[in-house]
């Protein structure tokens, strides 16, 4: 079992790793959309989007693994009226890869985020 830690992602806030590596598979931790260069958090739910994918991306990267490795991802969204708007950037950045996934719609999200994601993939 391995720990993945990159200066590319969010500085785990807690007691958590922004990953872990076994047997063959990365678990990246929820993801929220901060930005890990100054630490800010977009109003707009898209670029929320893009930069939860940026995030969950650079943890793979570091792992050895990528976004065509991702066999599960979970996606937890404020408001489910906001789906639609974050489908269609995540089906633009997975393309043909079409791996499983939840969409779990919450009242709150941490600082008051809009999307947080969490995948297992492939190392």
């Amino acid at each position: 079992m391995k720990s993945v830690s990159t200066p590319s992602a969010p500085a785990p806030a807690g007691h958590y790793s922004q990953a872990m590596v076994c047997n063959g598979l990365v678990f990246v931790s929820g993801q929220l959309p901060i930005d890990p260069a100054d630490g800010a958090i977009a109003a707009d739910i898209g670029e929320q989007t893009r930069q939860v994918l940026d995030n969950v991306e650079n943890i793979l990267l570091a792992a050895g693994s990528s976004l065509e490795k991702v066999v599960k991802s979970t996606v937890y969204i404020s408001d489910i009226d906001l789906w639609g708007a974050v489908n269609a950037l995540y089906a633009k950045r997975f393309g043909s890869h079409r791996p499983a996934r939840a969409v779990v719609p919450t009242r709150e999200l941490h600082f008051g985020c809009l999307i947080e994601m969490e995948v297992v993939a492939e190392a």
